[in-house]
């Protein structure tokens, strides 16, 4: 009979022949896995780590890129220091690099109110030179006042930063002096070189008229190459004569040199004229540092005295007859120009994007009446003519209008631009379920997770991924420098922006000829006018949208249709403003925040629209406070009304 073994009393259970076999099969496994591993020759014993490649290792591309920052034992660190201006409108952001690489702001700035941004790209100044110590009409200075906006507005959308200068900074040149001295130099010649003398004083770049604008893609070469801002030699365009230069300060400080010691200073009306009768120069002496580019500018169009009498006739004789009122016509006729070029460019038409399409049909009306603005024929003095740069354009019709859409997916398609409207989650979830009472416990089992940006980025993401990435594909759609000149992506909550005109360049249309489609929505209108604090005439009707495909959801029915008004003026309130979240309760915040938590993606892209469209109204906003003290404040949105100038017109109009 086996001896039986006991252990704490207990017998110990007898090993059958199978376990027996696979106790030591585990055994030898284990000794040899030991003996090539651990024995003592296997460890290097120099620098040599000709060993560590038999280490099993795991794949870099199977490690989590987030896992650094989702690890719950990693040691707390502090909050990325403040930087300057990165506060506006209750968000702020910060400017980083890892904006595109990291999905959730939070876990880099540890503040779910602080969003990752992009840099802001420092934009290049481009100065143009009014002599506002001229004695003019007033009418005729509210005429340039309105020219030299139109030119600000139309270089600003281009990423510039548009400069007036005037006599001021001519007169802290050194070398205003010796212009003085000058007494019998012809008068308009001494204008030209004051303008040169106020450019030099600022350190040279770029120097143009105030009928100079650029009228072309954002990606143009050219545009792109100013915007670099790097200008080594003085370089001016052939088919531009005056109209645009660029250079370092140097050459510029040669140029005026050469000019006030010419013996032409009498007869010669501009720089360019005295310049080019001064005597060949030997080759010892200093040569004009002026280097002329042979090639025509596509996307510069410059409306001289001469391309005006014989390009647009009509514009030119109301010019001639008078200033006062064929100034504004001139006016009139750039900025359809400028319209018209915009409309060329997106010649696929515009997108009005439309995620979760069935109950959202009056979120989106605000950016549609945009879309039908921006489709909108300009008014101009001669319908029919193109811009300068640009004979073979495509004048607008009103038989042939731009082609509108609204499809449910985002569309990457460079001849397409997109308005998006992003809604905050409660306001996504509120008009999907169509439910006016919405509390957790639906929330967690039966809300979907980050509904909207998934579909809005069905085309452009795989099938079947989290939101992270797709949030990340939504931040390039809005903010990269490609698709920030392609779309404008507005906030549902929020009324349209009153800058749009630094958006796109010109003036958008106010009116425009709406179909049938015209409906009215008093509930929303009011509570928007009261969320906004001011009540806007018109805003009681807006167009609808035309229904969507069928192929892109279900198509709502009238009844639905009349819910959506109510339930996304409450969202207003509780995703609104500081003034407006006061008249929302303690349940209702509760339900926004667990909807937050539960849709952290679809936040996330609420929260960088917003941030996004803040930084460019806080960063305009500031410029054009600061440039109206200069020059009179003329070509700013107060117009002279902002500056002394406004004294002068009261004395001038009572004599």
């Amino acid at each position: 009979m086996p001896k039986q073994y006991v252990v704490f009393g207990r017998p110990v259970p007898r090993l059958g022949t199978r376990h027996t076999s696979v106790l030591l099969v585990i055994i030898s496994l284990f000794a040899v896995f030991s003996l090539l591993f651990t024995l003592p020759s296997a460890i290097p014993t120099g620098p040599s780590l000709a060993l560590a490649d038999h280490r099993f290792s795991i794949p870099s591309s199977l490690k989590n890129p987030w896992y650094s920052s989702l690890n719950p034992f990693k040691q707390p660190s502090h909050a990325p220091p403040r930087q300057r201006n990165d506060t506006y409108d209750e968000t702020s952001w910060y400017s980083n690099f890892k904006w595109l690489s990291i999905p959730f702001s939070s876990s880099v700035t540890f503040d779910e109110n602080r969003l990752l941004l992009p840099m802001l790209v420092e934009r290049p100044p481009i100065y143009c030179y009014y002599d506002n110590t001229v004695k003019r009409e007033p009418a005729i200075k509210d005429a340039e006042s309105d020219l030299l906006l139109s030119w600000r507005r139309a270089w600003w959308a281009q990423g510039f930063k548009p400069i007036i200068l005037s006599q001021a900074e001519a007169m802290n040149n050194p070398r205003y002096e010796e212009l003085q001295r000058h007494e019998d130099m012809n008068p308009k010649l001494k204008t030209d070189i004051m303008r040169w003398l106020a450019w030099e004083n600022m350190g040279g770049g770029l120097l143009a008229h105030h009928l100079l604008l650029p009228m072309g893609s954002h990606t143009d070469p050219l545009l792109s190459y100013l915007r670099r801002g790097e200008f080594p030699k003085l370089t001016r365009w052939k088919d531009l004569d005056d109209g645009l230069f660029v250079g370092p300060k140097a050459d510029i400080a040669t140029v005026i040199k050469l000019t006030m010691a010419s013996p032409n200073t009498t007869t010669a009306t501009n720089l360019l004229a005295a310049l080019e009768l001064l005597p060949p120069k030997p080759e010892k002496e200093t040569p004009i540092p002026f280097t002329v580019d042979p090639d025509n500018p596509k996307a510069l169009a410059y409306y001289s005295a001469k391309t005006i009498e014989s390009t647009y006739p009509k514009v030119g004789a109301d010019i001639l007859a008078s200033p006062a009122a064929g100034l504004p016509s001139l006016n009139q006729l750039i900025t359809s120009h400028l319209h018209v070029t915009w409309q060329n460019l997106f010649a696929s038409g515009i997108a009005v994007v439309k995620p979760l399409p069935h109950h959202t049909t009056h979120m989106i009306s605000p950016a549609y009446e945009l879309a039908k603005r921006l489709s909108h024929c300009p008014e101009s003095p001669m319908p029919t003519s193109c811009p300068p740069n640009n004979r073979k354009c495509t004048p607008c019709s009103a038989a042939t209008p731009l082609k509108i859409s609204t499809p449910a997916h985002y569309l990457n398609t460079s001849t397409l631009y997109t308005i998006g409207t992003v809604p905050h989650p409660y306001t996504s979830t509120s008009l999907h379920s169509l439910l006016e009472h919405i509390d957790v416990s639906w929330v967690r089992r039966r809300s979907p997770r980050d509904a909207w940006v998934t579909d809005l980025t069905t085309d452009i993401c795989p099938a079947g991924i989290s939101g992270a990435p797709r949030v990340l594909r939504f931040k390039e759609a809005v903010a990269s420098d490609y698709g920030a000149s392609r779309s404008l992506w507005l906030l549902a909550e929020r009324a349209l922006p009153d800058d749009l005109d630094w958006y796109f360049g010109f003036a958008v249309p106010t009116e425009a000829s709406w179909d049938a489609t015209m409906t009215a929505t008093p509930a929303a209108a009011d509570d928007t006018a009261k969320s906004d604090g001011a009540e806007k005439p018109g805003a009681e009707q807006r167009p609808l949208p035309p229904a969507h495909d069928p192929k892109d959801g279900p198509v709502p029915t009238p009844e639905e249709l009349k819910l959506e008004p109510n339930l996304l003026a409450r969202a207003r309130i509780v995703v609104g403003d500081a003034k407006t979240k006061n008249r929302a309760s303690k349940e209702e915040i509760a339900v926004r925040d667990a909807i937050e938590a539960w849709n952290l993606a679809d936040t996330e892209a609420w929260r960088f629209a917003r941030a996004f469209l803040a930084r460019k109204a806080m960063e305009r906003k500031k410029w054009e406070e600061e440039e109206a003290k200069y020059a009179g404040g003329i070509g700013s949105e107060k117009g002279r009304r902002s500056g002394w100038d406004r004294w002068l017109d009261k004395r001038e109009s009572a004599v």
